[in-house]
């Protein structure tokens, strides 16, 4: 699956690198929340895709920091 696949490159990568993507996919999700707002939104399941990519970067996040 393509998910397991995104949390082995998750895995694979530094602290700091982290952080850039989480940082990275939070402006993403602000984006995509002004835009459904404004009614610019055409794929609305993209959001919950963010926030699941959000959550799955600060589980690795925790991982590393707790190994």
């Amino acid at each position: 699956m393509k998910n397991s696949k995104y949390v082995e490159d998750l895995k694979a990568k530094s602290v700091n690198e982290l952080s850039e993507d989480l940082v990275a996919a939070k402006k993403e999700l602000f984006n995509l929340r002004f835009q459904n707002a404004t009614n610019q939104l055409d794929n609305t399941a993209r959001i919950k895709d963010v926030r699941r990519n959000i959550a799955r970067i600060q589980t690795v996040m925790t991982e590393k920091s707790k190994a």
